[in-house]
């Protein structure tokens, strides 16, 4: 689906997604990854069944108010164990779809969020 760009000058936005990948400014990604809206990082999380505590603890040491998970194809809930780090910091943390999260995420940062979309591709 293509998503419309919202006049976000140089910032990251979610101008599409498909199955397997999504486009950020135009430049379609198709790896685990952090999109935040000044930076891309790659995130070293190996897939949803393989998430750990120190994929979570990476998230919680970034400027973040809001963490949107997007598991993949279809929505899946970590366990609330490996995400205490994210309380702890004091982010909050949504967990959806990957298209779920593209939209959710553009909808914040146009709102100046400090938000990030960890997206799992598996």
């Amino acid at each position: 689906m293509k998503l419309h760009l919202d006049g976000s000058a140089g910032l990251n936005v979610f101008t599409a997604y498909a199955q397997g990948c999504v486009f950020v400014n135009g430049a379609r990604h198709a790896s685990n990854m952090i999109v935040m809206p000044e930076r891309i990082l790659p995130w070293s999380a190996a897939g949803f069944e393989q998430l750990a505590l120190e994929d979570f603890e990476a998230l919680s040491r970034l400027p973040l108010e809001v963490v949107l998970l997007g598991t993949g194809e279809r929505l899946r809930f970590p366990h609330p164990r490996l995400t205490q780090p994210l309380a702890a910091a004091r982010i909050g943390l949504e967990v959806m779809d990957v298209a779920a999260a593209c939209r959710t995420y553009n909808i914040l940062m146009a709102e100046s969020r400090k938000v990030a979309a960890a997206l799992l591709f598996d």
